[in-house]
C-alpha cells in the first residue's frame, strides 16, 4: 500500500540500513512507514528483508518509522445495476 499522508509516528525517521532491527519495535498495531528521497511513503509490516519500493518510485527506500496503523475504511457498497430502460 502507498500513502503520502502523515500518521501517529511511534519514532523517529531511521536510516534503512537498520531495517533487520524493525522487530525490536513490531508490536500489535504499530507498522512501518518507509519513504524515499522523493518524500514518497508506503506502509508495511516487518518483514525479514526491506519490502519492494512500488514500481512508479524513482529512488529507493531511504527510512522507516514506527507507526499506529490506520484504522481500516469502509467502502460504501457497491450499488446494484440500473434496470434498463425499454
Amino acid at each position: 500500500m502507498r500513502f503520502n499522508v502523515g500518521y501517529r509516528a511511534m519514532s523517529d525517521w531511521i536510516d534503512i540500513q537498520y531495517w533487520e532491527r524493525c522487530s525490536e519495535m513490531a508490536r500489535p498495531g504499530i507498522v512501518f512507514e518507509i519513504r524515499n528521497a522523493e518524500g514518497e511513503s508506503m506502509l508495511a509490516p516487518c518483514t525479514e528483508a526491506v519490502p519492494s519500493a512500488p514500481f512508479d518510485w524513482k529512488s529507493g527506500p531511504l527510512q522507516f518509522r514506527a507507526v499506529v496503523e490506520p484504522k481500516a475504511e469502509h467502502s460504501n457498497p457497491i450499488p446494484k445495476p440500473k434496470e434498463a430502460e425499454d
